[in-house]
């Protein structure tokens, strides 16, 4: 069990400032334990529960820390600030089945004391697709609030969900530019039995919406099984799901190379890839993405 006192079943320390927050650290880092991170914005579900225990096996008897902060930062005019559900007293449950240690719920004021913050992470080139594109500045906010995070907590090692693959290529991409010794994990994208994505924003989908919601997956599913034929054939698998599937409304469907780069024109047999789709279900907007393969490798070569 860590210093701090928590404990599978044991309600987590919570802390609302950074004081509180380094006081709680402070006999871990004297005992020479390593931390573990786990950022989120709340609404807690089953995805961030997985993330809470890849976390702990990184870490073991070491304090594993929550955060749940809206980052007002990352959202953009006319986005869902106002509606991003707000749950603490269930997210706390969901900790303590996690045995998770401490749980840091900072207000804005703590977070950006003085308003927004005259410095931010300019997230590079890789932040112009995708997400990117359609919520301009929304990673610049997403790093800014992790690199705070990253510095108030001094985690040792930091879990992301795959589902917001993006976002964690960026991160990724910014612990390594800008030397942050934080090892970050990409954990699995957890999903319902159907094939749904787990997401906060889930429950804002009515029955019907959600039975449209389920072609994301399907799609991307789809892509996976026909990456064998090659990029155009994955494609087409996949906007043909797509296609025969009304009320979705689609943002973005690509398949890149695994650091979202564009792949050749001509890809070779065998290579790993990334399908990545983004759409709107009714008013709420919705992201998943699945690794696939493009073409057959020959045997004996390159692997």
């Amino acid at each position: 069990m860590s210093t701090t006192g928590g404990g599978v079943g044991t309600a987590p320390a919570l802390a609302s400032t950074r004081a509180q927050l380094a006081d709680l650290l402070a006999a871990a880092r004297r005992a020479g334990q390593q931390v573990a991170l786990v950022p989120t914005m709340g609404a807690l579900h089953d995805g961030h529960a997985s993330l809470m225990r890849g976390a702990r096996a990184r870490v073991a008897d070491g304090p594993l820390v929550v955060s749940v902060f809206v980052n007002p930062l990352q959202f953009g005019p006319g986005e869902d600030l106002d509606r991003y559900p707000r749950t603490l007293d269930a997210d706390l449950d969901l900790c303590a089945r996690e045995g998770v240690d401490i749980v840091f719920a900072p207000s804005v004021d703590e977070v950006y004391p003085g308003g927004d913050p005259q410095v931010t992470v300019a997230p590079g080139p890789l932040a112009d697709g995708l997400e990117g594109r359609t919520r301009p500045g929304h990673f610049a906010g997403v790093l800014t609030v992790v690199a705070k995070l990253f510095g108030l907590v001094r985690p040792d090692v930091a879990v992301f969900g795959q589902k917001d693959y993006q976002q964690l290529s960026l991160v990724r991409r910014m612990v390594l530019d800008l030397n942050m010794g934080v090892d970050v994990v990409g954990a699995e994208t957890v999903r319902e039995p159907d094939g749904l994505a787990l997401s906060s924003r889930n429950r804002f989908l009515d029955a019907g919406q959600r039975q449209a919601a389920l072609v994301l997956s399907r799609a991307l599913r789809a892509a996976q099984e026909h990456g064998c034929e090659g990029l155009q054939p994955a494609l087409g698998a996949a906007r043909a799901e797509l296609r025969a599937a009304p009320g979705v409304d689609l943002d973005y469907l690509v398949i890149t190379d695994p650091g979202l780069g564009e792949l050749p024109e001509v890809v070779p047999p065998g290579t790993d890839a990334r399908a990545l789709i983004a759409a709107r279900v009714g008013s709420t907007r919705l992201i998943d993405n699945m690794p696939l393969r493009i073409g057959r490798a020959e045997p004996g070569v390159g692997r």
